[in-house]
């Protein structure tokens, strides 16, 4: 079992003609990725790495109709009206890649994609992976092993090498998910660590935030108000990162004295969920929980 994708799920590409489209298609069909087709308008009738290009996505579904998730590589100014296409053809997850999409744009589209029933992982998300069965994203897939730890995250690079990390202790991984580094997200924390909650295959969570935002506070809130069901680990990026220092994510801005290193460790502390210092200390007190 997974959490949003697995091995079954039948995957179109957006963008799939673009430089990242075309390179990751190939790299998500040799991980074993059921993808059935890309969409690019105006090259219908090609091929990329042997999956057939359509002009649009309603054109994709009437020759493939069992596509039911859809990887975005459109570029920003692009990405919303690629989102709003697949939602109104009815394809119910979508991982959108594409970073840079105007704050507004993201909104209006989260927002349309939630009335719809419609889980976005993303925007400016490296996507899902299912160790062992699928890809759907641009994660190094030789990174992941299979095993029972949930791992959710704010940082695509930190993600890999916590991977590593679990790894050398023998803990594999259920779903490794990544939320997107915008302020704007489809999913948050509390929505991915639910879901773990209901996947029996889950037996621990790794959360992995970063400086800025609330939403390892809001999760810390919802713990203490609902319990701590499964064990849960947490790391928090940027404990060194220089007061008025720009950082790489558009998520990662300290307003207001909120949203610190500290606060965010002192939140889910308080919640029972202990917060490593180093990703290298992760399995060490993954291996305490899960031993009581």
């Amino acid at each position: 079992m997974a959490i949003i994708v697995d091995k079954n799920t039948k995957v179109l590409v957006q963008g799939i003609t673009g430089r990242e489209g075309s390179f990751h298609t190939k790299l998500m069909l040799e991980y074993g990725t059921k993808i059935l087709a890309g969409v690019t308008p105006g090259k219908g009738g090609n091929e990329v790495h042997g999956v057939p290009v359509y002009d649009s996505v309603s054109e994709a579904l009437m020759k493939h109709p069992d596509i039911n998730a859809s990887i975005v590589f459109v570029p920003a100014r692009f990405a919303a009206d690629a989102v709003y296409e697949a939602i109104d053809n009815g394809i119910k997850v979508l991982v959108v890649i594409t970073e840079g999409i105007p704050l507004w744009d993201e909104l209006k589209m989260i927002d349309y994609a939630r009335r719809h029933g419609v889980v976005v992982i993303g925007p400016n998300t490296p996507g899902i992976i299912v160790p062992g069965e699928t890809k759907i994203g641009i994660m190094p897939g030789h990174v992941f092993t299979k095993g029972e730890i949930g791992i959710v995250s704010r940082s695509g690079t930190l993600t890999y090498e916590i991977a590593r990390e679990l790894n050398k202790h023998g803990l594999g991984q259920s779903t490794v998910l990544g939320l997107g580094g915008d302020p704007i997200t489809g999913l948050n924390f509390i929505d991915v660590y639910k879901m773990f909650l209901e996947d029996n295959e889950t037996k621990a969570v790794v959360i992995v935030g970063e400086i800025g935002g609330d939403a390892e506070e809001r999760l810390a809130d919802y713990i203490k108000k609902h319990g701590l069901e499964k064990p849960v680990v947490a790391y928090i990026a940027g404990k060194t990162a220089p007061p008025g220092k720009r950082m790489g994510h558009a998520g990662a801005i300290i307003s207001m004295g909120m949203g610190t290193w500290d606060s965010k460790k002192q939140a889910l502390e308080d919640a029972g969920v202990p917060v490593a210092d180093k990703p290298s200390d992760i399995p060490v007190l993954l291996k305490k929980l899960l031993e009581k």
